[in-house]
C-alpha cells in the first residue's frame, strides 16, 4: 500500500485559513470548491480530528485546526521564502562560482579579467582551485573549469576563451648564435633541451610535432628538467637551452625578442583554452555573466 503524501491537504488547509472560505480558497488555488473540501477532509481523516467548524455562512478553526496552523504556517512561510530566494538566483547573478583550472591557465585567463568581473558583480564570490589532476566537475562540486580543448570530456559544453595558439620550440638569440638552429625534430638530439615533468604523474612531457601529416612525439635530451614551466621559460630566456611552450604563454617574450621560435614547419595543429561546464550549469546567471566577461576579455586582448 502506497504511503500517503504528508503534505496532501496542507496547501488547501492554509488557503481556506487565508481566504476564510472554501470557495475563495478554490479561486486562489485554481480548483473547484469540491476539490478543496475533499482535500481538507482527507487531511482530517488522516489526523483523526476535525480542523474546521463549518456552517452555511462561516468557517472557523477548531482547537486542532488552531494547533495545526500554529505549527504548519511557520514552516510553510519558510518554504515559500526559500523558493523565493532560489527564484531570485535565476534572475540575478549571485552566489559562489567555483572554478577548476591549472595554475598556468589561471594566470593566463583569469588574471586579466577577474578584477573587472569582481567589481562589476559584487554579489558573486569566485573560488578558483588550481590543480594539475583531472577532476569530475559535478562530483567535485565545481560549476566550470578551464582546460586545453583536447583534454575536455565530450559531454561538456565548451566556450573558447583564448585565441588559437601553437605549440612551439623556442630559444634565445644567444643560444641560437652559439648552437645553431635545429631544422628538423631529429636535430633536437644534438641540442640542450629544457624538459617539463608533468605533475602529479611525474611523466616527462613529450614534444609533439607533425611531419607530412603524421603526428610525432619526441623525448629530447636535456640538462634541466622541472615541473615548473616558469622556471624553464626563464632558463630559455637566459640562453641555457631550448624549451617547448604554447605561443600564448610566451607572446611577450616573442614580441620583445627575448625568445625566437624554430621548427615552425613541424608545429602541430593549433589548440586553444576553453571554459567547460556541465549542461546542468548552463542556465546559472553567475556562470552566464562569467562567460560573457571571459569573451569580452579575450576580444580586448586580441585587439591589444
Amino acid at each position: 500500500m502506497a504511503r500517503p503524501d504528508l503534505f496532501d491537504g496542507i496547501s488547501e488547509f492554509l488557503a481556506v485559513v487565508r481566504r476564510g472560505s472554501f470557495r475563495a480558497a478554490a479561486g486562489e488555488l485554481g480548483v473547484t470548491p469540491g476539490a478543496v473540501s475533499q482535500a481538507v477532509q482527507t487531511l482530517e481523516r488522516r489526523i483523526g480530528l476535525p480542523l474546521f467548524h463549518r456552517t452555511t455562512r462561516h468557517v472557523a478553526l477548531t482547537e486542532a485546526g488552531e494547533r495545526l496552523l500554529g505549527e504548519v504556517r511557520p514552516a510553510a512561510d519558510a518554504i515559500a521564502g526559500s523558493l523565493s530566494n532560489l527564484a531570485s538566483l535565476s534572475s540575478k547573478p549571485s552566489g559562489t562560482l567555483r572554478l577548476l583550472t591549472h595554475p598556468i591557465i589561471a594566470r593566463e585567463v583569469l588574471t586579466p579579467m577577474l578584477p573587472a568581473f569582481l567589481t562589476a558583480y559584487p554579489d558573486i564570490a569566485v573560488e578558483v582551485i588550481t590543480d594539475t589532476k583531472r577532476h569530475d566537475l559535478v562530483e567535485s562540486g565545481f560549476d566550470a573549469g578551464i582546460r586545453i580543448g583536447e583534454f575536455i570530456d565530450q559531454d561538456m559544453l565548451t566556450v573558447r576563451v583564448t585565441p588559437p595558439f601553437s605549440w612551439v620550440v623556442v630559444g634565445s638569440p644567444a643560444y641560437f648564435a652559439a648552437h645553431g638552429r635545429p631544422t628538423t625534430p631529429d636535430d633536437l638530439a644534438h641540442h640542450v633541451c629544457l624538459r617539463f615533468r608533468l605533475p602529479p604523474s611525474g611523466d616527462l612531457y613529450r614534444w609533439e610535432f607533425e611531419r607530412e601529416g603524421i603526428a610525432v612525439a619526441i623525448d629530447p635530451p636535456g640538462q634541466l628538467t622541472s615541473d615548473d614551466s616558469a622556471l624553464l621559460l626563464a632558463m630559455a630566456v637566459a640562453g641555457l637551452g631550448l624549451t617547448y611552450a604554447s605561443s600564448q604563454n610566451i607572446r611577450r617574450e616573442l614580441a620583445d625578442g627575448r625568445l625566437e621560435t624554430c621548427l615552425d614547419n613541424f608545429a602541430p595543429a593549433q589548440d586553444a583554452l576553453y571554459l567547460y561546464y556541465p549542461r546542468s550549469s548552463r542556465l546559472q546567471p553567475k556562470l552566464r555573466v562569467f562567460i560573457e566577461a571571459c569573451l569580452r576579455s579575450m576580444r580586448e586582448r586580441s585587439r591589444g
